[in-house]
């Protein structure tokens, strides 16, 4: 180890430690060894080729792939946005946009006291990152596994509201209907309701 000065940009003194480290050079690899890498890139080159035979056969994606979203419902057909934008703030690349508007009894679309009365997704933005879908406070946006998203005009890859709204299943009454007797929003958020009352329309 020596040490010695040497001047700094600013013309000032510092002192440092310099080691020498001995390097051996023992000549090139023995030819085990060079076999041995060359058999990696040999084996490698007669391997199944993992290739996806799309669209032709079209294979099933992961649980919890991030694909198109969906504006989900409560089991009595109501919907569960509350219009209040949260998806929208935690979008990094603005693509969504929500509306919100105030339920009335003649026409009520969600429990409480709001809902998504407009509800656009731009998919010619969207990265699918899915921070959407943790900003939601009751569970209204959630991705499917639909991915085939492509199509030939760019107005068409913004979705509205209709075409993200989950279909109704058996038991659901489409809304605006009144909220299952007996019960306010906070009983809908903990789950205990469960189908729609025939007071509140024609069921599905």
């Amino acid at each position: 180890m020596s040490n010695e000065l040497i001047p700094s940009k600013d013309g000032a003194l510092e002192r440092a430690a310099q080691e020498s480290i001995p390097v051996s050079n023992t000549g090139p690899a023995t030819l085990g060894k060079q076999s041995q890498g060359f058999g990696v890139t040999f084996a490698t080159m007669f391997k199944k080729v993992n290739t996806e035979q799309y669209p032709e056969e079209k294979v099933p994606t992961a649980p919890r792939f991030h694909g198109r979203h969906q504006l989900n419902r409560y089991p009595d057909g109501l919907e569960r946005c509350i219009g209040c934008e949260l998806c929208a703030w935690a979008c990094p690349a603005d693509a969504i946009y929500v509306e919100g508007a105030s339920n009335t009894e003649d026409g009520r679309f969600s429990p409480g006291e709001r809902f998504g009365r407009v509800y656009q997704i731009n998919y010619l933005r969207c990265i699918f990152c899915g921070l959407c879908i943790e900003a939601c406070p009751t569970r209204a946006l959630t991705m499917t596994n639909e991915y085939e998203l492509a199509d030939d005009g760019r107005e068409k890859l913004i979705y509205e509201k209709q075409d993200l709204l989950a279909p109704l299943m058996p038991g659901m009454v489409a809304p605006p209907h009144a909220m299952f007797p007996g019960t306010n929003d906070g009983d809908y958020y903990r789950g205990e309701v469960t189908t729609a009352h025939p007071s509140q329309g024609e069921q599905v």
